[in-house]
């Protein structure tokens, strides 16, 4: 095909130009990072982990934000636009600054015939890093889009790492063990350089990886904590405390640890990145961030959680529980056929009433029929199947009661086909 012309162009484009959509190790990224020319001088965060990841970089983004920074943050995956990926002083880039942005990756690509291949995942970080430069960022908040040892992401070295929790997934990639997720997790750590373990219960690999190369441990309940009160809380760090702060305006229990990372991160990076109480607070009362743990105005209550392991539906289960009682809780669920389907099934099973399963698109997309029958081996015996999560949403929304409840997880695309949904897209 001949170059690309917009956006969407170049995202089918960018697809076809490997022969893998997953494919780690950092040759290829390296390559053409330095045939762009990338060497950030500004302060990078990197922060890798099996969940929480994109509630950690948004905090730091809204931080950040708040004390006058122009703050670079690429995330993945996106729910409804790949623009959603690239945030630039606080919003997306447009379509055109990220065709320019490809195009100038693909240049650099096959450059002197080199014709080097790249992920679509790849191709992106290139991209996202490229522009972040050239809008001339103040610091670059970098979200680890698989593992992290090999990822795309740690061709740039981090000024601070955060590793947030970790739990079994991606298994045929990082191992089948913790301390194999643990190890590749810990690959973005920089000698020297500081590293904020959010997880009190990290596994030892990420410990004795840290200690191995130098990094400055900065572990949750060590050299940082946070003290919950009933209104507000409490971070603790080597350079003193703050008190009264808001919780963060992202709902769940385990935001509390995320918001404690980001602090820490930041406490790390003082005299470069110097913020106030008063810009900690704004950025946390602010914070914004769709589809996680997301209730949305109205009745019946809808919530939106993009969890999709067993680790993030046990958390999904905890902040379930601290919830006022409702009349009844239905499930619009979708999931990957690659994912721990039964061990989500299973820790949800007890907490809902009625399952509306989605078939997700192909390949990776599990079908409404094998999740109906994992749910039915678990015990289940209320559930409807439907061919799209819209279709699964209509039918859950019509059966509900105002006070019940609808929750919608398992996969980014079952929140994102929702929210498509739900706004006419």
């Amino acid at each position: 095909m001949g170059t690309p012309k917009d956006l969407a162009g170049w995202l089918a484009y960018i697809e076809q130009q490997h022969p893998q959509s997953i494919a780690l190790g950092l040759e290829r990224v390296a390559r053409v990072r330095d045939a762009l020319g990338l060497a950030p001088t500004v302060p990078v965060i990197t922060v890798a982990g099996t969940n929480g990841k994109g509630s950690t970089c948004a905090m730091l983004e809204a931080i950040l934000g708040a004390a006058g920074y122009r703050v670079g943050l690429y995330t993945s995956p996106h729910l409804l636009r790949y623009n959603e990926r690239v945030r630039i002083g606080g919003r997306e880039a447009d379509d055109e600054a990220l065709v320019s942005a490809f195009a100038r990756v693909e240049a650099a690509r096959t450059g002197t015939g080199a014709n080097i291949p790249l992920t679509y995942f790849e191709f992106g970080t290139l991209a996202a890093v490229d522009l972040f430069l050239r809008n001339a960022v103040d610091v670059m908040v970098l979200e680890v889009g698989l593992g992290g040892r090999l990822d795309a992401v740690n061709a740039f070295d981090a000024d601070c790492a955060i590793v947030t929790s970790i739990g079994m997934d991606h298994m045929d990639y990082l191992g089948a063990t913790l301390e194999a997720i643990g190890h590749e997790k810990a690959g973005i750590m920089r000698a020297g350089k500081p590293a904020v373990l959010a997880d009190p219960a990290v596994p030892a690999s990420v410990l004795a990886h840290g200690q191995a190369i130098g990094a400055r441990l900065q572990r949750s309940g060590q050299e940082f904590g946070c003290d919950r009160e009933a209104e507000v809380w409490s971070f603790w760090g080597p350079a003193g405390s703050k008190t009264g702060l808001p919780y963060p305006a992202l709902r769940g229990r385990m935001q509390l640890q995320n918001a404690g990372a980001a602090l820490a991160a930041l406490e790390t990076l003082g005299e470069r990145l110097p913020v106030s109480l008063r810009d900690v607070v704004r950025g946390l009362a602010g914070v914004e961030l769709r589809g996680r743990f997301q209730l949305l105005p109205g009745r019946p209550a809808l919530i939106l959680d993009v969890g999709h392991n067993p680790q993030a539906a046990a958390v999904l289960c905890e902040n379930l529980s601290d919830m006022r009682p409702c009349s009844g809780t239905l499930a619009v669920f979708g999931m990957l056929r690659d994912k721990d389907i039964a061990g989500v099934a299973g820790l949800l099973a007890g907490h809902i009433d009625r399952w509306f399963v989605c078939t997700l698109p192909p390949p990776r997309g599990a079908q409404a029929s094998e999740l109906a029958q994992v749910l039915r081996e678990a015990g289940v015996a209320a559930v409807s199947e439907f061919e799209n999560p819209a279709l699964a949403y209509a039918a859950a929304r019509s059966g509900a009661a105002e006070n019940d409840r609808i929750i919608v997880f398992g996969s980014f695309h079952t929140v994102a086909g929702v929210i498509a949904a739900r706004e006419g897209n």
